[in-house]
């Protein structure tokens, strides 16, 4: 297995070059005083060293050992206890945690570069650090200012970690279903009881205390998902000084045995009459969870791309040595016994498919991360209005699309192996059993599908679409008379066409059919993913044509562009022909014929 190695300078280019970080920072109010280029370059370097030389070496052995339960504790794998306090005494669990609580406050776009390189390290100790980190970020948009001051300091110092408790045995999907009770106390406390499942990180000997963020009903509730409420439950008791005190009441029945991520500890939590408080207003638990889960959502699909990305970089060096057949040219290497099977088109083809989509990738999470500082810390209201529109049509491509191909990424890479890749010693069968569960957690595929589908598209009549269409549009109107540039932004637009056509059709078609929104929704996320990415490679390619004599490395950009415009894109012909069929073949079968 080849050892990792960030990728920084994909990563600079992107940051830096394409989406002009240090011109946005010192645009937004939020983010002028906290953040220059030199100060975040530094951050990456660190951040590409410590990934690689501390984390990325215990993937294997902490897939082999796994986590191990008994008698209520969880015991994570050798060394990582030891790597996770080298990595918190770095300050890098409040990578971007808010200033005002001690946290660093540096802006999501840096946050995300960090993110996947944690996580190409290794999923599952990237997991402890960035469900953490979402915890925070919902206590601090929504918890009082009490709770804020009492929690976010030593959350963000890696002392403590986070966990977010919604899933049930009989409510996954449907959190309106869940049973989890708050009864309240005279001191403003609550004492929440009920049971949760699949808490990634509910119980570790990582850090002295673990803070859930818990979804409850209080018995006046209201039915449904409007009398849900969300509630702060440390595992261990915390007096006024800060000091952990004893069990509060919350303990872990079991852990999960998975398929995948098995240094991460997966949990059933027992709530039983536990102390909490109110995170947010009362019945609101949701929206107040909602602000963790979009951040999340993002995260998943960093998590996708980041093992796609290690995948990539394992095959590369694996098709460069490996010598199998020779070239159809004629031998390469006469004066060995056959040629390396990078000579072959079947190899290039899934290694070029890989990075298309992993550089895709990292350039969409990217420009999401953008909308989101731009969300956050923009002091302008018309342009945070505009930001949050785009973060919330975005989101379910970011976490879904990134997804979808990552795991495709990592089979591809495994395929480069033949039959090693089948072998455990090659690291690249971890990879895909990783990945596999990215297209699951934060909300299957399918349902974000529906959401991008039916919430933010056909619900509004395709406004929120048009917005990214615009934008699109702009682009191609102001880079049209960059000849050069004319056979990205011709494919482009006829994309983006086809994808207007299919919003149209779904809009209009929904209006008769209550099925035409479930049976289009993921042939358009596909699509909406397809045409994303060629404009993010339509703008890597505006940034790299003026400097393909420079460096080889803008050469390789433009090579990687022309196979995903060839190759790729035209996929999004053949999902309209799809998503035009209508829904009557599939749902034509009863359900005693399946």
């Amino acid at each position: 297995m080849a050892d990792y190695k960030a990728p920084l300078q994909d990563i600079r280019f992107v940051m830096n070059e394409v989406f002009e970080a240090e011109q946005l920072w010192s645009s937004l109010a939020g983010t002028r005083d906290a953040v220059d280029i030199e100060t975040a370059d530094a951050i990456l370097e660190e951040a590409g060293k410590i990934t690689a030389s501390l984390i990325a070496p215990l993937s294997r052995e902490g897939d082999e050992e796994g986590c191990t339960f008994d008698k209520g504790q969880v015991t994570v794998p050798a060394g990582f206890k030891d790597a996770y306090k080298t990595f918190a005494e770095g300050g890098w669990s409040g990578l971007t945690g808010n200033a005002a609580y001690e946290g660093m406050g540096m802006p999501k776009m840096l946050g995300a570069q960090y993110e996947e390189m944690l996580y190409s390290a290794d999923i599952s100790f990237g997991l402890y650090v960035c469900l953490t980190s979402g915890a925070c970020l919902a206590i601090d948009a929504h918890a009082s200012e009490e709770l804020k001051q009492k929690y976010l300091p030593r959350m963000y110092s890696g002392e403590w970690t986070g966990a977010m408790d919604l899933t049930e045995p009989h409510s996954g999907t449907d959190l309106g279903m869940i049973r989890t009770k708050a009864e309240p106390h005279a001191d403003g406390s609550y004492s929440i009881t009920g049971t949760k499942i699949f808490i990634t990180g509910g119980e570790n000997d990582l850090a002295d205390n673990i803070i859930h963020l818990v979804l409850a009903k209080l018995p006046d509730a209201p039915a449904g998902s409007k009398g849900i409420s969300l509630f702060l439950v440390p595992r261990n008791s915390v007096d006024d000084n800060g000091v952990v005190g004893e069990n509060n009441h919350v303990t872990c029945g079991s852990i999960e045995h998975k398929m995948g991520i098995k240094a991460s500890g997966t949990c059933v939590m027992n709530y039983d009459g536990a102390q909490g408080w109110l995170v947010g207003e009362v019945n609101k638990g949701l929206l107040a969870m909602f602000t963790m889960m979009n951040y999340e959502r993002l995260s998943v699909g960093i998590q996708g791309f980041a093992a796609a990305e290690r995948s990539y970089q394992n095959a590369r060096e694996y098709a460069l040595d490996r010598i199998q057949g020779r070239a159809t040219t004629g031998p390469q290497n006469p004066e060995k016994a056959a040629d390396p099977i990078i000579v072959h088109p079947d190899v290039r083809r899934m290694l070029l498919t890989i990075r298309a989509f992993t550089e895709g990738s990292r350039a969409f999470s990217t420009y999401v991360a953008r909308y989101l500082d731009i969300a956050k810390f923009s002091d302008d209201a018309d342009e945070t209005k505009h930001a949050e529109a785009m973060v919330a049509l975005l989101t379910p491509i970011a976490k879904a699309y990134m997804t979808d191909r990552a795991l495709e990424s990592c089979i591809a890479g495994q395929q480069v192996f033949g039959g090693h890749g089948f072998i455990r010693e090659w690291g690249q069968e971890q990879l895909v059993r990783d990945t596999r569960i990215t297209q699951i957690y934060e909300g299957t595929n399918g349902v974000q599908a529906m959401d991008l589908m039916g919430r933010k598209v056909v619900a509004n009549g395709g406004k929120l679409f048009e917005l990214f269409a615009s934008e699109v549009s702009s682009f191609i109107e102001a880079s049209s008379d960059n000849a050069a540039l004319n056979e990205y932004l011709k494919p482009l637009a006829a994309a983006l066409e086809r994808l207007s056509d299919a919003t149209e059709y779904v809009v209009n078609a929904a209006q008769s059919d209550v099925n035409a929104i479930g049976a289009a929704a993921v042939e358009y996320l596909d699509m909406f993913g397809l045409t994303a990415y060629a404009y993010m490679w339509a703008r890597m390619a505006k940034t790299a044509l003026p400097k393909v004599d420079q460096d080889t490395f803008y050469a390789t950009k433009l090579k990687t562009a022309n196979f995903y415009f060839k190759r790729l894109l035209p996929q999004t012909v053949s999902l309209l022909e799809s998503i035009k069929s209508g829904s009557e073949e599939t749902m034509a079968m009863e359900a005693a014929e399946f």
